[in-house]
């Protein structure tokens, strides 16, 4: 039998029902595990494929459980018929953004994103960021409130708030999404193959401050910020057959 990790939320439902499991299954601990189950919202299967990236050399599949509010990449709760649904369950695989951001004062951090990485400015003054893609100046001028990367895992998050276009899981397409552009006004963003190298530089950094976000970490006042597939640090989740992610991503282009 597979040898299987449970982690969950810390709401109360998840934790009612991680003891459920805990008692009709047996588990192992996430370093020795070769699947996780994981009991949350969406927010939560982010921070555990965060944890994997963290505690694992070589991450492994995860089977989610909805007991959030989203659970858009996850599956309808139920305690029973696990084995199962696990041995039924099809893949995805997710490719993350890898993020390298430096700051004004000269630190520099790596770090990967599932859904996105964003760019915010930080005070009331709007952002200027010069834009280039393959190491090409493409916006030599950008004066936003901020801008994002998105993969087609995140498409339907942060970016499709933003106005952002949503990207079918496979598209091999990063979207690159402006937020509350103000120059130029009619640009609305672009589409961009995955191998492109995306690079945001802070225009007058000092008087216009800038964060940046990869998922949910946050390096405040950068200087530079490169973007770029991370094909090294691939991910799978396993849904229910009748779950069809790929199908709900597209169907969420014609949601009101």
């Amino acid at each position: 039998m597979t040898k299987r990790a449970l982690l969950a939320s810390p709401t109360p439902d998840a934790q009612d029902a991680e003891r459920a499991l805990r008692d009709a299954y047996d588990w192992v601990a996430v370093e020795d595990a070769e699947l996780i189950v994981a009991l949350g919202g969406d927010g939560y299967m982010l921070q555990t494929l965060h944890t994997l990236f963290e505690r694992r050399s070589d991450p492994v599949p995860v089977f989610g459980m909805n007991l959030g509010t989203v659970g858009f990449l996850m599956n309808e709760w139920r305690s029973e018929g696990l084995d199962a649904r696990l041995d039924g369950a099809k893949s995805f695989k997710v490719t993350p953004l890898e993020m390298t951001a430096r700051t004004v004062a000269g630190e520099e951090f790596v770090l990967p994103a599932i859904n996105e990485v964003s760019l915010l400015r930080e005070t009331r003054q709007a952002a200027k960021l010069e834009v280039t893609v393959n190491g090409r100046v493409v916006l030599e001028e950008l004066v936003c409130d901020g801008i994002l990367a998105a993969t087609p895992a995140g498409s339907t998050a942060y970016n499709l708030s933003a106005n952002g276009p949503i990207l079918p899981l496979g598209a091999a397409m990063i979207a690159l999404t402006p937020i509350s552009a103000f120059r130029p006004r009619r640009w609305r963003g672009a589409i961009l193959p995955e191998k492109a190298r995306i690079g945001l530089r802070i225009l007058d950094a000092a008087k216009r401050p800038v964060s940046a976000v990869a998922d949910q970490r946050e390096v405040r006042d950068v200087a530079q910020v490169d973007i770029e597939i991370d094909r090294s640090r691939e991910l799978t989740l396993l849904f229910d057959p009748e779950h069809a992610l790929d199908d709900r991503i597209t169907m969420e282009q014609f949601t009101s």
